[in-house]
């Protein structure tokens, strides 16, 4: 069952990302870039918090226990939202999403060919570069119709 939601939910949570970047940009250009990425952590973070105390609290002890290095994933996901908020206003919402994909296409092909974070090795075969090579190739037209579009403009 859970399999089945797994596509849906990952399409949902892709849309929900393009959907925050469009509107983390537009914040962005009322504000600043640092202050719209404190201001969705901060949101965010109290929600999680209510989300740990309601429904996780077995876990909220086991959170203290963990590798440091785990806890880098929090450094990640500030910098690529700021990355983000810096981007949509310049290059639109599709190019930003589209670089965003490519680089996170990039580090998993990598994590995967490495084995790194304890994850399975999964060899960088012919078929996987060929899919990114694809994907720089759909993130170049995106960006030249934002060119042309922006001329004519």
């Amino acid at each position: 069952m859970l399999l089945t939601l797994a596509f849906p939910l990952l399409l949902l949570g892709g849309m929900a990302i393009a959907a925050q970047s469009s509107i983390n940009g537009a914040l962005s250009m009322r504000t600043d870039v640092v202050t719209t990425a404190w201001l969705t952590n901060v949101v965010a973070s109290i929600i999680l918090l209510l989300l740990v105390i309601f429904f996780e609290h077995t876990q909220a002890q086991t959170m203290f226990s963990v590798p440091s290095w785990q806890l880098a994933g929090a450094l990640f996901g500030n910098f690529s939202m700021v990355a983000i908020v810096i981007a949509v206003p310049r290059i639109g919402t599709a190019a930003t999403i589209v670089a965003i994909i490519a680089g996170q296409i990039i580090m998993g092909l990598l994590v995967d060919h490495l084995g790194w974070f304890g994850n399975t090795q999964i060899v960088l075969d012919y078929k996987r570069v060929a899919a990114i090579t694809l994907l720089a190739g759909a993130l170049y037209l995106i960006y030249l119709s934002n060119v042309r579009s922006k001329l004519i403009s």
